[in-house]
Order: C-alpha cells, then structure tokens, then sequence
C-alpha cells in the first residue's frame, strides 16, 4: 500500500518541471555566492566541489526511486528520467568548471591531469558513460532500443559507484560525508543485486495464496 497519495495525473508535468528548477537551484545559488565573493577559501574549488556533490545527491536518488516503490510503497518512477537527467547536467557543469574556470581550457594540463591523477580518471569515465544515458533518456530511445535500451541504462549503477569514489578520492580526508556516500551506493547496489530474487519468492508467495485460495472454493 502506497504511504503517500498519488499526485492527481493533470499535476504531473508540472511537478516535474517543478523538480528541474528546484534541482538547478544549488548550482545557479552557488554561482550566485562565488560571484558575489559568498563561497570561502577557493570560490572556484568550492563551486566545482559543490556541482560534483550534487551530482552524485542526485545519482543516488535516482538509484533510489524502485527501492523506494519496492519496499516503502512511494512510487516516484516519473521523476527518475529527471533525476538522472539532473544527475548528468551537474557532471557536465562539474567538468566545465573544471575545465574552464580552473584550467583556463589548458587541454595539455587536463590531459596530464586525467593520466596521472586516478580520482579524476575515475570521474572522467564515469562522465564519459554517462553521456549516453543522457542522450537516450527519452521515449523514442526507449521504443527503437527495445530491451538494450533497460541494458545500457544499467550502467547508471557503475557510474554512481564512480562517483561515490571519485567523491572520496577527492577530498584530502575521508571522513562521515564520503563514506556516508559510498555505503548508501553500496546498499542500493546490493539491493539491484537481490532483488530478481525477492521478486521470485514474492511471486511464488502470489502464487501459492492463489492456489490455497482456488482449493478452498473448490
């Protein structure tokens, strides 16, 4: 049974498009405070800190949406195309400050920087595949790749584990945050792991009841 009531279908739309703002208010928010001198220390550091961060919020939220259906009965499957289409425009404003802002377009350094600095070989690739999750988060996607489509996408749980490294890497001491990060990937990863299983014996609970039931008439 649902723990929440269910959002009246003619608000859909625009509750989604009401998550894309909320969503992208840190990011206009904290450009707002390092424009303004607002963000501490190395505005440039702490902005790009604070887009990868929310990168990664938003991947785990989105690998938390059929947890969430399964076992709490919230049922938030609309939203997940926009919280992982959220996901990739922070990874996207994350390197762009990066590459712009911190490295002045200096390609030979970035390069440099990807070969010899794992946490951001590591962060790189997980960009890099997420690309084309991004670019096939639409209906037509879904009907032209069929079932690879559901394959491809898996890989969304390889990109949060990436960024839940790169997160930890990155931070001079790994303390409650990273690690808070790292082991709710981990549960969610475990979880998408067992849950064809709890699926079958949900089943096979289904389907004994219905047989006890159809004996009991009989």
């Amino acid at each position: 049974m649902a723990l929440l009531p269910a959002l009246p279908c003619k608000y859909h739309a625009a509750s989604i498009w009401l998550l894309y703002a909320a969503g992208l208010a840190p990011a206009a928010y904290g450009f707002w405070l390092g424009a303004t001198g607002g963000l501490p220390g190395n505005p440039v550091k702490e902005f790009e800190h604070l887009l990868g961060l929310w990168a990664l919020r938003f991947l785990v939220a989105t690998l938390a949406v059929t947890p969430l259906r399964d076992l709490a009965g919230i049922n938030w499957i609309r939203y997940r195309r926009a919280l992982g289409l959220l996901a990739f425009w922070y990874v996207l404003m994350h390197f762009l400050t990066y590459m712009v802002l911190d490295q002045y377009l200096n390609f030979q350094a970035i390069l440099v920087d990807i070969a010899k600095r794992p946490f951001i070989t590591i962060g790189m690739a997980a960009f890099v595949l997420l690309i084309p999750l991004a670019l096939t988060s639409n209906n037509w996607s879904i009907r032209r790749l069929g079932s690879r489509w559901v394959k491809l996408h898996r890989l969304v749980y390889v990109i949060a584990a990436a960024g839940a490294l790169h997160f930890a890497m990155s931070v001079k001491v790994v303390g409650l945050e990273p690690w808070t990060y790292i082991a709710l990937v981990t549960l969610l990863l475990a979880y998408r792991l067992i849950r064809p299983m709890m699926r079958g014996r949900k089943r096979a609970r289904a389907n004994g009841a219905s047989v006890r039931g159809e004996a009991r008439s009989a």
